[in-house]
């Protein structure tokens, strides 16, 4: 999941959408909604509900993950954990007082991601 920081959202789905040679009405169409918003996405002067960025991560393949974290959203479901589990803020407070290199977030990630196993193989 490493990528470019210096990438804005709008910068990321704009390189994908002229690689994938969609002009804006194009993607507009797929997605139903209109051209002037993707542009006023695309120049970062709006940031997208989460289910318009999953939209655009279908139509463009493009990591939710990634357009997540660029637009500055937790989603619904992490908000949520994070109400219910106080000690989550406690932990993004840290990363972030602390300047976590990208490689120690990383490293989190993927001991997220053992434990969500470990948990499916302990429920079957």
């Amino acid at each position: 999941m490493a990528h470019n920081s210096s990438k804005t959202l709008g910068d990321i789905i704009r390189e994908r959408r002229v690689a994938a040679d969609f002009s804006l009405r194009d993607l507009s169409k797929k997605m139903d909604v209109t051209p002037s918003y993707l542009s006023d996405i695309e120049n970062n002067r709006r940031v997208p509900a989460e289910e318009v960025l999953h939209d655009i991560g279908r139509v463009l393949d493009l990591d939710v993950d990634l357009l997540m974290a660029r637009a500055g959203r937790f989603g619904e479901d992490a908000v949520r954990y994070m109400k219910r589990t106080p000690a989550v803020g406690v932990l993004f407070r840290r990363l972030a007082e602390h300047e976590a290199t990208g490689d120690v977030v990383e490293k989190l990630i993927k001991q997220t991601e053992r434990l969500a196993g470990k948990k499916k193989d302990g429920e079957k």
